[in-house]
């Protein structure tokens, strides 16, 4: 038999990411026998996710083969001045878990094959960087009405949707890393992509063309939609079975789900407006709205309050016929069922792919990181959902968003989404198909799996 390969898989810790890196490790050891996979479950210094992570952790430790996919789980790192706010913090963050990760890897005693690193991965901005002296990540320029060209998109693309993560000195050591990051990036053998050609065809086909040209971009493997789709929740859902039976006793597609992903969250203010903007829709609605909005460890300053108490007097009594609450949703289950006509979403990758799944029409309200740029992909560059709001920016260090979307937006959104032109309806459908089959065998992803393992084994 042939020698075991080992891989080495490091996921950002964060739910949104954890499941996907999981997934596609199932894919690998079933897909070859000779692939052994490691994955290093790192925790954020300052989100509040790691009872979370550890839950989904253990639950998969129970239902993978420890002799194929092994868990390896450090605490969160304790970072010397503890402050987020430094402009240093991420940059020394990632130091001290380089060191933790280097040495549990030599103590496995066995030499990895390859290293899959999960990032965004800014080339372009590094290229306009380094060849043109342009910096558009970490100055004043992402606040401005300023359009770019990017080769990956066929429209001019917003300075306002590029990914940001806040201010940052140019001198800082963060700045450093993040322009350092893509320079090895290129250096890399490859990059997996959580996506499928039937539905980023123009932009799979451009880097695939820098890929042979001399651009230094490695060989790209597209091969999602990589989901987790096992009909059970990454959180403790306490009404599962309650919120199901509701959506039982809709009609078809008359329900407008609500939805911001496992960091999603708002003010006061901000769930006043939604709350409100609901009620003038008319639209039936299923809200998963968490209890308090996320915050950053920052200590007691900055204690969580209670997003319900912000709900409009007489509103869940007034809205019973015809509305429902969570705290948290179970949203496979939900974007499946017959009942939803709509999807609010924060656009992280993850939701939309698995609306695009179901075949669930989308309204964007992105939040943070790269959703900004997912909203502008979905709606201008493929025609696959509505705007709702796409400047919308949360702080997770005080809570709060950049502006308020008002109740008015809330309604016309609401109401722009459920009655979304049949043509677009007719493309989701289109691209549901295509999801499916991309990963049956002779599929485009399917494919791309196969060609990935060849050269990892053989390379």
């Amino acid at each position: 038999m042939s020698e075991t390969k080992l891989i080495v898989m490091v996921p950002t810790p964060a739910m949104g990411h954890l499941p996907s890196s999981v997934e596609f490790a199932k894919l690998l050891v079933q897909r070859d026998q000779r692939i052994s996979i490691l994955l290093v479950i790192l925790h954020s210094p300052i989100f509040n996710t790691s009872k979370a992570i550890d839950a989904y952790v253990e639950s998969q430790s129970l239902e993978t083969d420890p002799n194929r996919i092994t868990f390896l789980t450090f605490p969160p790192v304790a970072v010397p001045n503890n402050d987020p706010l430094s402009s240093n913090f991420f940059s020394t963050v990632i130091e001290l878990q380089k060191q933790l990760v280097k040495k549990a890897v030599e103590d496995q005693g066995m030499k990895p094959t390859a290293f899959v690193i999960d990032m965004i991965v800014f080339l372009h901005a590094q290229s306009l960087y380094d060849d043109e002296g342009v910096d558009i990540i970490f100055t004043g320029f992402v606040d401005s009405n300023a359009e770019i060209d990017v080769p990956e998109f066929k429209n001019r693309v917003p300075v306002k949707a590029l990914p940001w993560f806040g201010s940052v000195d140019k001198d800082s050591e963060s700045h450093k890393l993040v322009i350092d990051m893509p320079r090895m990036f290129r250096q890399s053998k490859g990059i997996l992509i959580n996506t499928f050609m039937e539905l980023e065809s123009y932009v799979i086909r451009v880097l695939i063309d820098q890929s042979k040209s001399k651009s230094k971009v490695p060989s790209i493997y597209p091969v999602g939609p990589i989901l987790s789709l096992d009909g059970r929740s990454q959180h403790e859902v306490q009404d599962q079975d309650l919120i199901m039976e509701w959506l039982d006793e809709q009609p078809l597609s008359s329900v407008v789900f609500l939805c911001f992903g496992s960091m999603g969250g708002f003010d006061v203010d901000q769930v006043t407006e939604i709350a409100n903007g609901l009620d003038r829709s008319g639209f039936r609605f299923l809200w998963s709205l968490p209890q308090s909005a996320p915050k950053v460890n920052l200590g007691s300053s900055m204690e969580n309050y209670n997003l319900f108490e912000a709900l409009p007097e007489g509103f869940v009594d007034r809205m019973a016929h015809r509305g429902k609450i969570i705290k948290w949703a179970p949203q496979v289950q939900i974007l499946a069922h017959r009942a939803i006509g709509g999807f609010v979403t924060h656009c992280g990758w993850n939701s939309i792919l698995e609306s695009l799944w179901f075949g669930v029409p989308m309204a964007t309200w992105p939040m943070c990181a790269d959703q900004q740029l997912n909203a502008f992909e979905l709606v201008k560059e493929l025609g696959l959902g509505v705007e709702f709001s796409i400047n919308y920016r949360l702080n997770f260090m005080i809570g709060k968003g950049n502006y308020l979307v008002t109740a008015e937006e809330v309604e016309n959104g609401v109401k722009r989404l459920m009655n979304m032109d049949e043509e677009i309806r007719d493309k989701l459908r289109e691209i549901s198909d295509l999801s499916r089959k991309a990963l049956k065998d002779g599929g485009s992803s399917n494919y791309e799996l196969i060609r990935f393992i060849e050269d990892f084994l053989h390379n």
